[in-house]
């Protein structure tokens, strides 16, 4: 949307654009910029320039070249394919459409115009236009931690423009004031809730002038009940089962290796035999 129009005047020269420009993340936004110039008529190769940051030195995001009044004007820069040329530079309209706007393109924007074949007239407007972003909130994360100062936690990350509002509703429905909600990025901000104490549903509210967004996550503790103490019970008694079977057979391979030094100790074969029944019937 436009807010007003400025006009540039110097050697016969004038620029209108708009002094702010808003858009929203995502969609696409339209950047004004007619002009005229002090020759009636202009048949000769011209050039259209886009540039941000500044003018006269800052970065080219977008160029076009007419070699002639017949011809079109063809892209030469065109910054991540998101730039697209609205007017009809013969006709000394030069705006230019910026798609699927994202928060890199938040920045200061300036047209140029290059009349060449003799002429070698140029200008750009100094004030150029504002692109101001706005996006409705968007819930990007929300996870569960523990720690000896915060018990279980919550922490729910949201962006928007403006920055959104935070607000948590827990599983009996009652809303959350002990949160401590902070900006980690420009557009984004989290909020942490302490001590959850309920099981179930917590819901992270994210607000601002263009709408509101929800993201929850559920949380139960665990608690060890009766049947909870049987599983353990059969767990641990399988496992003591486990070990003492391994117990056994670390017994037998132990005898097992004593007779077997014996044997070659020993002439008599009958000596290994007694000592390993032995054992057997031990065991027994």
């Amino acid at each position: 949307m436009s807010i007003f129009l400025l006009a540039v005047n110097g050697n016969s020269w004038s620029f209108h654009v708009s002094k702010e420009v808003t858009g929203e993340i995502g969609k696409t936004a339209a950047l004004p910029c007619v002009f005229t110039h002090p020759h009636k008529t202009h048949d000769g190769a011209m050039t259209v320039i886009w540039r941000i940051k500044q003018p006269y030195d800052g970065t080219v995001v977008f160029k076009c070249v007419s070699n002639a009044s017949h011809e079109p004007c063809k892209p030469t820069i065109n910054y991540m394919n998101k730039f697209k040329l609205l007017g009809d530079p013969r006709h000394n309209d030069i705006s230019i459409s910026i798609e699927n706007l994202t928060w890199a393109d938040n920045n200061r924007y300036y047209c140029r115009v290059e009349l060449s074949n003799g002429r070698h007239d140029k200008y750009e407007a100094k004030s150029g236009t504002r692109l101001q972003l706005s996006a409705p909130p968007r819930i990007l994360n929300i996870t569960v931690g523990f720690d000896h100062f915060r018990g279980y936690h919550a922490v729910c990350v949201a962006e928007g423009e403006p920055a959104p509002s935070l607000h948590w509703t827990d599983p009996v429905n009652s809303h959350q004031d002990a949160a401590v909600t902070k900006e980690i990025l420009r557009h984004h901000v989290a909020t942490e809730l302490h001590y959850l104490n309920h099981d179930g549903k917590y819901t992270c509210s994210a607000t601002n002038a263009h709408g509101k967004a929800e993201g929850s996550v559920y949380f139960f503790k665990f608690r060890a009940g009766g049947g909870s103490r049987v599983v353990l019970a059969v767990v641990w008694t399988a496992l003591g089962v486990k070990l003492l079977v391994v117990f056994a057979l670390l017994c037998v391979l132990a005898f097992y290796s004593k007779g077997s030094m014996k044997s070659l100790a020993v002439s008599s074969p009958r000596a290994q035999e007694s000592t390993y029944e032995n054992y057997r019937q031990r065991e027994q």
